[in-house]
């Protein structure tokens, strides 16, 4: 089992403690302030004390100016001694001077300001510091993609060449005229046009002229 040592520096600091938070709870009592608000006064006046001495400690370790947290490491020191130099016999506690009764009033106000001001105020590294430069994001290139490859190409049948046109034949108007009628007639008994065997059939013609004759015939009614 570890044995438990005393420290001697621990035991007095418990002591000094102990002794100052009395003679300031008698101070604050004397000037008036009775009940819980007594002992809340040595209460500030500690807190204040020890803000600032960690103030202290961090400004110290930054290699920074510390004036401000001196002056309030000495208020707070100030109060402290003066409570244990006043419950000494120096001090009349049954008759308080008017001026310690505005010291004892105005405290809570003043220990207010100085541990904000330990808090709140940023140092020096801090406030001064330049803001660190944004990352810079190098463009990232990205591969193109390779075009996907073309499909492949179904061969393509040769179309069969259309037949020749017959060489056109000089066919007569009166012949072209009476085509037409027939063309006419048999398109109002059957409905659809004439074709070049029932020309050649009906007017007895060579197939090559029957062929011209159905040609100009389609051409007429297509018009």
């Amino acid at each position: 089992m570890r044995k438990v040592r005393l420290d001697a520096v621990l035991v007095q600091a418990v002591i000094a403690g102990a002794l100052s938070f009395a003679h300031l709870h008698d101070i604050a009592q004397a000037a008036g302030q009775d009940g819980w608000k007594a002992w809340a006064y040595p209460v500030s006046v500690d807190l204040l004390l020890v803000a600032a001495w960690r103030r202290l400690r961090i400004l110290r370790a930054q290699g920074e100016p510390a004036r401000a947290a001196w002056t309030w490491f000495a208020v707070a020191l100030a109060a402290s001694l003066g409570a244990n130099v006043a419950t000494a016999g120096l001090l009349d506690l049954g008759d308080v001077p008017y001026w310690l009764r505005i010291l004892v009033a105005g405290w809570p106000a003043l220990a207010f300001l100085g541990g904000t001001l330990l808090v709140h105020t940023p140092t020096g590294h801090n406030a001064d510091a330049e803001p660190e430069p944004l990352p810079v994001v190098e463009p990232v290139t990205v591969p193109a993609e390779p075009d996907p490859a073309p499909d492949a190409v179904e061969p393509v049948e040769p179309v069969p060449a259309l037949p020749a046109a017959p060489p056109p034949v000089d066919v007569p108007p009166a012949l072209v005229d009476h085509a037409r009628k027939l063309a006419d007639a048999h398109r109002t008994a059957t409905g659809t046009p004439i074709d070049a065997a029932t020309l050649r059939d009906r007017l007895g013609l060579p197939g090559p002229m029957a062929d011209q004759l159905a040609a100009h015939l389609a051409s007429r009614d297509r018009h």
